[in-house]
């Protein structure tokens, strides 16, 4: 499985973003080099859940104004700091689609079906499709996040952990049942 390139870091890229960090802490206007590096990784989490530009802009400039306001309250627990933002840039997510009362957009190709899909070869997972999107459209909204973010985005458990703000070890156990449920849900949906 392909771990998302953007969460590993060297221990000597760790350390230069937490100077960069501290430095914001002191001093505001040292924000503007965390803004510029990780921008583009907080648009494109957001805009992968909406689908719509203008409101990724909108969110995203949202989550950078909420971690500056924050950054004062923000730990390095050995965690990248984009980590942090996207957790800010998930609660901004299911904020703005409470307020608007509608459901977020989910970007599916088969490529992203095929690792949920444990029997068989690409060829049945194929043919499976339609009913695993109809056994994901199932899901509550958060057990969906977890599944988006481990097997869509190939984000690894440490990673996810940190964005939902939970344990490691009980985000694994969460995906593993959602996984059970889904297989239960798709069963269900091919003998109906």
């Amino acid at each position: 499985m392909n771990i998302n390139p953007q969460y590993h870091k060297t221990v000597a890229q760790i350390k230069v973003e937490h100077k960069l960090v501290e430095a914001a802490k002191k001093d505001t206007r040292e924000f503007k080099p965390i803004y510029n590096k990780y921008y583009e990784i907080v648009f494109r989490f957001i805009y992968q859940r909406t689908g719509n530009e203008i409101i990724s802009t909108d969110i995203t400039s949202d989550v950078f104004f909420k971690a500056l306001q924050n950054l004062s309250s923000y730990e390095f627990r050995g965690f990248p700091f984009s980590s942090w933002l996207l957790r800010i840039a998930n609660n901004e997510i299911i904020k703005h689609y409470k307020k608007i009362k509608k459901s977020r957009i989910v970007k599916l190709e088969a490529k992203h079906l095929f690792p949920l899909i444990s029997e068989g070869n690409e060829n049945n997972a194929i043919d499976f499709r339609p009913f695993l999107l109809n056994a994901l459209k199932e899901l509550k909204i958060k057990d969906f996040q977890l599944i988006e973010m481990r097997f869509f985005e190939s984000r690894p458990f440490k990673q996810i952990a940190e964005i939902v703000n939970k344990q490691e070890s009980a985000v694994k156990m969460k995906v593993y049942r959602i996984l059970e449920k889904l297989k239960f849900l798709l069963q269900k949906n091919i003998n109906d």
